[in-house]
């Protein structure tokens, strides 16, 4: 069986590293969102994963930066490290904003990476990069949701709503690096496939329930998150609403990740892709140094 192998068309995106910040006001890192301040928390629950998994993806390709032949590739990768890294670095301050509205925003931080160091110390390097290719694989489809769907970030604070659309504009640009790495470094056959589906059902089973649990865990600190009951119901209707919910609309998605001719780019949504110029000429870049409260997001 060969697990991999490139679309019918194949697709040629090249990563681009962009220096961007954005105006976040610190009161409004709790209630940011149109939908009210527990949709504002699914979301910085997500936040709180960036900084560590970055670092994780990150570190995972470049363990096998070496073994690419392929000069472009090896491009991609250079320009793949340099987006995470600022993606890393955003949701640093990002996440600060939300410390500084008494949130346990760097507790939560150091609990995922401690977490992640712990798997960057037992996994084989192979798991750790079909680790990548799958978070890639759910940051990739949650990004083409916001990006086919305006209403979703509908009624949002402006500078929240253009740092989340920069950042699955990226992440669709890069959607491909770790799964093109992965085809070019591991060997083709059975075991690859087994282990990147194995990989990205046990991801499927761990993902969420820890971004739950981070939801959970900022909507109980946060006293004034009024209306508990109706904004879970918009939580709800936003991640599981038959028309527009997050779940039921990737589903098809996730299910073609198990085809063994998989490709991230048989979803082809680059068209998409015209728009983040406009995004980094309205985010002139900000003067003063940026929030390093990890200091962790150094790309050297």
């Amino acid at each position: 069986m060969n697990d991999a192998s490139p679309p019918s068309a194949p697709v040629f995106v090249m990563p681009v590293r962009r220096d961007v910040r954005f105006n976040l006001p610190v009161e409004r890192a709790k209630d940011w969102h149109g939908q009210g301040t527990q949709v504002s928390h699914f979301f910085n629950a997500l936040s709180l994963l960036f900084p560590a998994g970055e670092r994780f993806f990150m570190d995972s390709v470049r363990h096998y930066r070496d073994q690419i032949d392929d000069p472009v590739l090896k491009k991609q990768v250079l320009g793949f490290i340099g987006q995470e890294a600022m993606h890393s670095r955003e949701h640093v301050e990002y996440n600060e904003l939300l410390q500084a509205n008494r949130l346990p925003a760097r507790k939560l931080d150091k609990r995922v990476w401690k977490v992640l160091d712990w798997m960057k110390r037992v996994l084989p390097h192979s798991m750790q990069l079909a680790l990548t290719v799958a978070v890639e694989h759910y940051t990739a489809m949650i990004a083409g949701l916001l990006l086919d769907d305006s209403s979703r970030l509908e009624g949002s604070e402006e500078g929240y709503r253009q740092m989340w659309l920069w950042h699955a504009l990226e992440e669709t640009e890069h959607k491909a690096v770790s799964f093109d790495v992965w085809d070019a470094v591991i060997k083709p056959g059975l075991a690859r496939y087994l282990l990147r589906v194995g990989v990205f059902l046990l991801t499927t089973l761990t993902f969420w329930p820890v971004v739950f649990l981070l939801h959970i865990r900022l909507i109980r600190s946060d006293r004034y998150a009024g209306q508990r009951v109706r904004g879970m119901g918009r939580v709800i209707r936003f991640l599981y609403g038959p028309r527009h919910g997050v779940f039921p609309r990737m589903a098809g998605e996730w299910l073609s990740f198990f085809r063994p001719g998989f490709h991230p780019w048989d979803h082809d949504n680059r068209h998409h892709l015209a728009r983040v110029d406009g995004i980094v000429a309205a985010n002139t870049e900000r003067q003063g140094p940026a929030i390093t409260a990890s200091g962790r997001f150094d790309v050297a």
